[in-house]
């Protein structure tokens, strides 16, 4: 079977190099008896490879059964796969088969192998090499003839040298590795993946499916998706379910993605107009702003200290201005009198006047965090109060305003 078949049987979304290879894979290995290792993070879809190779195998028509290692108990796992005698432990009041008596003939999927106890992993490993096992509580040996595909979001190589991990039962469990690529190696397929996840949740919800315009598809596209395609899904439906306009913009999308510590570097995106524009996500954006806006305000002062120069009778009204513009703009004390000042490390510009006798120095404050929040409080009271337009005009996300609002005790 090919490719392309797999895929339109299987419900199987993109067209990644990576992808394509780990499919061929599993379709070549299918139909051999050989223990098969699929590793790949949380959530990229590693129990659908399992399913795809028992399909395509010759025990196809006997049973399969997924167990996940990690949610069995270490006290029961070995009665869970292997069974139990009567009055084995406490609480064993019956004979009971273990998955793999149940499942003879047919496949096993063990998900999460890393987390399997080591003890567990003994058995695992006998069973393994030959085909044989024995009850808890019982010294009868047991045949069974079922083929193992295992899971597992760990490194093992990395836990057999940590004494985690039995390494021999990893180059047993690893005859054919399988790696299954993580959503963010496959930036082309999450377009095509959302589009098939808003279909299926219109259909189920009876609405209108949700439709992206292209600066909210870079976005999602730049997005690292820790929780791989599950984690699209959920933000799928939530948009889905949410949104009373089905039709979505990079702000509509950017309150359905979650702000991951390992998300908060910039991203360069498309604007519709061709362009490119950073999308911060975080305090950064605000900074920038604060420094761009503090080398204008240097260059108005320079301006208007040449004017003054040139034209001695507006010192007086020049320097009232520049004390109430420095005062709305900066909240630091500043006393300004018409004295020699220096502003921003600049020479000491000389305002005629009768009185004078000293000069002060004029030092403005360095605090980011002064100034990030008297930012945050011009743009409110510009917005007058829409906490939106003010997150647009400072280049940030609504949900990172709030978090700034919160964090000040900014009541708005």
């Amino acid at each position: 079977m090919d490719i392309q078949s797999i895929k339109n049987r299987f419900g199987i979304i993109g067209n990644t190099v990576a992808l394509n290879h780990a499919l061929n894979v599993a379709a070549q290995v299918a139909n051999t008896d050989l223990t098969v290792l699929i590793v790949g993070e949380s959530g990229v879809g590693k129990e659908a490879f399992s399913q795809i190779i028992h399909a395509l195998s010759a025990r196809k028509h006997n049973a399969f059964i997924a167990v996940n290692c990690g949610a069995i108990p270490e006290g029961t796992i070995d009665s869970e796969l292997f069974g139990h005698e009567k009055g084995a432990f406490t609480g064993a009041v019956d004979s009971r088969k273990g998955y793999f008596e149940t499942v003879n003939g047919g496949t096993i999927f063990l998900d999460e192998i890393g987390e399997m106890p080591l003890g567990t992993q003994a058995r695992l490993l006998r069973m393994l090499e030959t085909g044989e096992f024995i009850r808890v509580g019982s010294s009868k040996v047991q045949k069974t003839d079922v083929r193992v595909i295992a899971a597992t979001n760990k490194d093992l190589l990395e836990y057999t040298q940590k004494g985690k991990f039995r390494e021999d039962l990893y180059y047993r469990l690893s005859t054919v590795p399988i790696r299954v690529p993580s959503l963010r190696d496959r930036k082309d397929d999450i377009p095509l993946l959302f589009r098939k996840f808003a279909v299926d949740f219109a259909e189920r919800y009876k609405t209108a499916p949700v439709q992206l315009d292209d600066d909210a598809r870079q976005l999602l596209m730049n997005y690292t998706f820790p929780g791989n395609i599950r984690e699209l899904k959920n933000i799928a439906e939530q948009i889905s379910v949410l949104s009373v306009d089905k039709h979505i913009n990079s702000t509509d999308l950017r309150r359905f993605l979650p702000e991951h510590p390992n998300n908060r570097l910039p991203m360069v995106v498309n604007n519709s107009n061709g362009t490119h524009t950073s999308e911060f996500g975080n305090e950064r954006e605000l900074l920038y702003k604060l420094f761009f806006d503090m080398k204008k305000d240097v260059t108005e002062l320079k301006k208007m200290f040449v004017e003054i120069l040139q034209n001695p009778g507006e010192a007086a009204a020049a320097a009232a201005y520049t004390k109430e513009s420095l005062l709305r703009d900066y909240p630091v004390p500043v006393e300004l009198s018409p004295a020699p000042a220096i502003i921003h490390n600049q020479p000491a510009v000389l305002l005629p006047h009768d009185d004078i006798h000293e000069h002060e120095e004029v030092e403005e404050s360095l605090n980011i965090m002064d100034k990030e929040k008297e930012l945050i409080l011009k743009a409110l009271k510009k917005h007058k109060g829409k906490r939106k337009d003010a997150a647009s005009d400072l280049g940030i996300s609504e949900r990172t305003l709030y978090r700034k609002l919160k964090e000040y005790d900014i009541n708005d």
